[in-house]
């Protein structure tokens, strides 16, 4: 049960008492007929300093700082952080509070009620938010771990793992958490690169052994360490953000899996709404954009909460630096691999699959994965080439059943890596062999290929496993009182996994 300490009690302070959900509440005022009115309306009160540690309760989950008067609600702020560094900090500016008092107060808690932004009912709904157990178990989670944080995306990250990791890190900031937007692999699609470049985000590369340079890893848009990320799979995770269904045991310290709505950067949106973290302009259009493209433009899978955490985002963002991102310029190579993946397409009950030789630029195969899937009739694409004695291999999926992530992995992981998500995924195959086929390399080498990844795609389409639904996944949320997850029936309900 959710423990509360509200100290000093005036006019917002006392409707909110009447109106906050169950649980353990405890009022301290100095004002004795306060207290006397309040124990008299069946609430817990005694009388006493609010500013005095000895007045205090033992322990408490949620502290409220609620009087009328702005510098007394300073000085609790200031006392009850000291008091309790761990609890929710949750204060009421007060009436008439001036601009240096409200920067004050905002510095010392978690979250700042300002009476000229909003009215004792959206006070009430704020608050209440706030006490979820997801808010406070993100926090929780956070402070406990050890830094820096590493805030992982998924292996060549897409516009949702990008900005999730950003707003992440931001989040972490607010609450004095030193945390790095991390990533293994390449930033590869044209809006993918344009969307790091236009907007500065300091995306953190990693290679080799360089995780080790951090205490906490968190993961953003994937679940588990090792599965779509080159993570070993034996690492610690603190906390889990995702909005994908699992296909199996997620574990973290603290984890939020939702699979009912469309982006992971919904999710973060909505994290820095309840944390009061201003939506700066380069956060705001990347947490913006990610939800478009995992939508598809509010088309695919997408949810109440998309829309109203675009909606959210939508006045600060740069609409000219959105609008270049959405927009960059084909490359010569991804149109002529988009020409030769049409030419030399294979169709086969909606799945189509093609082989575009030797390619200079493995991100045009998966643009022609993603293009090709407008074609009448094709639900599953299948695109691939080879360069660098690899074969890369990049696929789609839309209006399938199927787990296309689990179905690449079927057909490729016995001979290279693959893997990814209900309906974007891929695989990377060593040559190996393959590359000693004779002097005319790229003639007889495009057919080997070919024959090698379609027969292996096709058989696996045979057999293809389901993907995760709203009726056999489960939705995880934070154990408030253990280091474990705690999964719960669920509620409701483009991502670039390329290895």
């Amino acid at each position: 049960m959710v423990t509360r300490l509200v100290l000093g009690c005036g006019a917002v302070g006392f409707d909110l008492l009447q109106r906050l959900p169950d649980g353990e509440t405890t009022v301290v005022t100095d004002e004795e007929p306060r207290a006397e009115s309040l124990r008299e309306a069946g609430i817990a009160a005694v009388e006493g300093d609010p500013t005095d540690p000895a007045a205090h309760a033992p322990d408490a989950d949620i502290v409220l700082v609620a009087s009328d008067e702005p510098e007394r609600n300073r000085a609790v702020a200031a006392a009850a952080r000291e008091t309790f560094p761990d609890a929710m900090l949750i204060a009421y500016a007060g009436e008439g509070a001036r601009p240096d008092t409200v920067d004050a107060i905002r510095e010392t808690v978690d979250r700042l009620i300002d009476p000229t932004e909003a009215l004792a009912g959206r006070v009430l709904d704020r608050t209440v938010g706030f006490e979820s157990e997801r808010a406070r178990g993100l926090r929780g989670a956070l402070l406990a771990a050890e830094e820096p944080v590493a805030v992982v995306a998924h292996d060549n990250p897409d516009p949702d793992a990008i900005a999730s990791a950003v707003a992440l890190c931001r989040l972490a900031d607010r609450i004095g958490v030193d945390a790095d937007p991390c990533y293994h692999g390449e930033i590869s699609h044209q809006e993918n690169r344009a969307l790091v470049n236009l907007l500065d985000l300091p995306m953190v590369r990693l290679e080799d052994d360089d995780i080790e340079a951090y205490g906490g890893i968190a993961l953003v848009d994937h679940s588990r360490a090792g599965v779509n990320d080159s993570l070993p799979d034996d690492t610690e995770i603190d906390i889990v953000i995702d909005h994908h269904p699992p296909r199996g045991p997620v574990d973290g310290e603290f984890v939020d899996l939702r699979s009912g709505v469309g982006a992971t950067s919904t999710l973060l949106a909505e994290y820095l709404d309840r944390f009061d973290v201003p939506a700066d302009t380069t956060t705001a259009t990347a947490l913006l954009y990610g939800i478009q493209v995992d939508t598809k433009e509010f088309t695919r899978e997408v949810s109440k909460a998309d829309f109203a955490a675009a909606a959210s985002l939508i006045p600060d963002v740069d609409a000219d630096t959105l609008s270049r991102v959405e927009s960059p310029s084909l490359s010569i190579e991804t149109v002529s691999v988009l020409a030769a993946a049409i030419e030399n397409r294979t169709v086969d009950d909606g799945a189509l699959s093609t082989c575009v030789g030797e390619v200079r630029d493995r991100d045009a195969l998966a643009q022609a994965a993603e293009r090709l899937l407008d074609m009448e009739g094709v639900q599953i694409t299948l695109v691939y080439g080879f360069m660098d004695e690899t074969i890369y291999v990049s696929g789609r999926s839309r209006g399938s059943e199927l787990d296309l992530g689990e179905t690449l992995r079927d057909a490729f992981g016995a001979i290279g890596d693959a893997g990814g998500h209900a309906d974007m995924a891929g695989a990377q195959i060593p040559l190996g062999i393959l590359a000693e086929t004779g002097p005319d390399r790229t003639g007889s080498l495009t057919e080997i290929v070919r024959e090698v990844v379609e027969e292996r795609f096709f058989d696996a389409l045979s057999d293809a496993p389901d993907a995760p639904t709203a009726d056999d996944s489960l939705e995880y949320d934070y154990a408030p009182e253990g280091a474990a997850s705690v999964a719960l029936p669920y509620e409701e309900g483009r991502d670039d996994t390329e290895r």
